[in-house]
Formats: C-alpha cells, structure tokens, sequence
C-alpha cells in the first residue's frame, strides 16, 4: 500500500489544530508539526537545536550562535526546548488512539553546521572540530529524543527524517562564509559521511527508522544510504538523472522512498491526483519497475514544506497527497 506523509512545516500558529489536520488527512503516516510562524525559536535551525545534548547556543542578529560553555544556554535556546516539549505534549494527547506510522524531523548535522555559527563567529562549517563536536551532540541527543517520542507514542513505528537540504552545497563548496566574499571549502564523501552515521546510528539504535530530506537537484542518494540512511526523501520536479538508478535500488531493496510530487504553495493553473499520479507513474516507468512491487516503500508527500502556503492549500496538498497515494 502506497502511503503519504508531510514534510514537516505548516503554516499558521495553532499547533493543536495543525496536529488535528496532519492526523486527520494523514491516517497511515502522520508527522510532528512544525509552524515556523512561530518565531525564530519554532525554525527549522532553533528546533533542532533544541534536540542537542551537552551543547547550548543563543541567538544573535547574525542568527543562531553556540555559546561555548554547557549550562549557559540564551533566553531564545530555552524557549525552543520549551516549545518543543509543548509541542509533544499536544502530540501525545491528540495521537493517543493513533496506530500508524509517525514522523519527527530535525535538521542534519552539515546543515546545522553550514548555518549555525561558532562562539567567536563564522559557521561551524570553517571549524573540523566544532563540526564533529555538533554532530556527536545531535547524535546524542536525538537518542533521548526518540526515548521519549517512543514513550509518547508506544503503538506507532516511529520515522525521523533528517533534514539536509544544504548538504549539496556543502559537498560542492557553495556555502558562503560570514563576510559573503568567500566560499567554505568543499567536503567530499569520505569526510561527510562520519557525521551522518553517527546521526543515523543514534536514531537506529533508539529503535527509528532514518529517512533522510534533500530537496536539492543533486541528492547523493548513494552516500545516504551507504552512510545508515533507511530511506531518503527528494523532491521528483528538481530531481537530477544521477538519483534515478540510486533510488531505483533503494526502491527495488524496500527502503522508503518519499516523492515530492505536490506543489509545496498553490499553483497558478489547476493540479489534479489524476495528473500528479501519471508523473509518478512515468517516473517509476522510466526507473523500470512495477507500481505494484514498490508500493510498500513508495510515500507521496509535497514538494518540500508547507510554511510558505495558505493554511488552504496546505490542507488541500495533504489531501491530494494522500489521494495520489490512494490512486498508486
């Protein structure tokens, strides 16, 4: 059975109500909500650096900034870790009778390097050590993240999926640094992958399932997945070739592979499940396999997430997710 999830953002304010959609259009693969309309601290980055163990940061004009010192974390950092906390107690009590799968997402360690800055300024990234000693954090931390979505959620398979849409531009040396002038070195393969396996070995280890989210042209599906990734989630539109065999042999081994085939703010012309199934269809034809052996690990899902949209189109691409899954 082909499934459908979220991404993870949603517009708009009302946590409760945003759970109630996600679960309501979501049956089989529900996620945790994140409304960035909240303020800094419900970002993508202020989220996720509320999940770090042993590492504490505050927010500067530049943005997020490590502090350099455990047990000094700024005004900004408690009240993510607050929000967060809030947030799974509105999941615990409006998920109880939920039995499927459930999605929690934080952002990767080469993304959270590439955007949060060193004590004394500078990205993450400029610094081997500062970058090994965030990714040990994050891995650290999302195993007592996942303890507790595991407490909250006793009857669901729990999936985290590790946002990494700057990884590309990591690998390629398109990060620019503080100034704007210049641009941090490149990070080939072999140096990439240690991060990642620690992340997706903690998440492994706590009993979840890793996926992975890169809405770049240029998914390395292939260091993902040598790295512990379970799954990885692309955007189909931006998609380069070089993906296609890649997760042609993800797919054919049954690991979860989600499209991005809806349109993440409303178009301008009419889009329909119908159009939208025959794009996935065409796409699984190109990769020559059968709709009907891969169904188990295809999952439908927006674009990318649903922050930029109306609160209307972002109901109404859940709903044509879940109807394209529905048509496969």
């Amino acid at each position: 059975m082909t499934r459908a999830t979220g991404i993870g953002s949603l517009p708009g304010t009302d946590y409760a109500e945003a759970v109630r959609m996600v679960l309501g259009l979501l049956p089989d693969l529900a996620h945790v909500p994140e409304l960035p309309d909240r303020g800094v601290q419900a970002s993508m980055t202020g989220r996720s650096l509320g999940v770090l163990a042993d590492l504490d940061a505050d927010l500067q004009p530049a943005g997020w900034r490590l502090t350099g010192s455990q047990g000094s974390p700024g005004a900004d950092h408690r009240r993510a870790r607050s929000l967060l906390a809030q947030d799974l107690d509105v999941v615990e009590e409006l998920a109880q009778d939920y039995d499927g799968t459930f999605k929690v997402q934080v952002t990767g360690p080469w993304t959270l390097a590439a955007t949060v800055e060193k004590p004394r300024g500078d990205r993450l990234l400029a610094d081997r050590g500062a970058r090994r000693e965030l990714a040990q954090a994050l891995a650290e931390g999302l195993r007592t993240h996942v303890a507790d979505l595991r407490r909250r959620l006793p009857r669901s398979e729990l999936w985290v999926q590790v946002d990494e849409p700057a990884l590309p531009a990591v690998m390629t040396g398109r990060v620019p640094t503080a100034s704007g002038f210049h641009r941090h070195r490149s990070v080939d393969a072999p140096e990439a992958s240690p991060a990642l396996e620690w992340v997706f070995e903690a998440i492994s280890s706590a009993g979840a399932v890793p996926i992975v989210h890169c809405c770049d042209a240029d998914v390395p599906v292939g260091l993902l997945v040598g790295a512990g990734a379970a799954g990885v989630s692309v955007d189909l539109g931006v998609l380069a070739p070089a993906a296609y065999d890649p997760l042609a042999e993800l797919l054919e081994a049954g690991g979860p592979v989600l499209l991005g085939v809806v349109p993440s703010t409303a178009p301008e012309g009419t889009v329909s499940a119908e159009r939208l199934t025959d794009q996935v269809m065409r796409f699984l034809d190109m990769l020559g396999l059968d709709p009907d052996a891969v169904g188990e690990s295809l999952v439908v899902t927006p674009t990318c997430g649903l922050a930029g949209a109306s609160v209307d189109w972002a109901r109404q691409a859940l709903r044509l997710s879940a109807e394209v899954a529905g048509n496969l």
